[in-house]
């Protein structure tokens, strides 16, 4: 390991082109989406006891990952065109 110089990897520094960025947010859409229909079908599972957790954490799961895929679509957008 002598004579390799490491450089540390800061998030600030690291670029995404708008195309990245674009499909980055697809796939969180389509994962928030995912987990919609995974809520949706434990609620309609009538025999399943934890149901009602279920429905719920796919319900909120969806809705952070549909958040943050939009914020990331809405950045994408403002970029530079060229």
């Amino acid at each position: 390991m002598y004579g390799v110089c490491r450089r540390r990897l800061n998030i600030a520094e690291m670029k995404l082109s708008a195309d990245t960025q674009k499909a980055i947010s697809v796939i969180l859409i389509y994962l928030a989406l995912l987990f919609f229909l995974i809520g949706i079908a434990a609620r309609l599972k009538s025999e399943f006891h934890a149901r009602l957790e279920i429905s719920t954490a796919g319900f909120v799961v969806a809705a952070v990952l549909a958040g943050a895929g939009v914020i990331i679509l809405l950045f994408s957008l403002t970029g530079k065109k060229s």
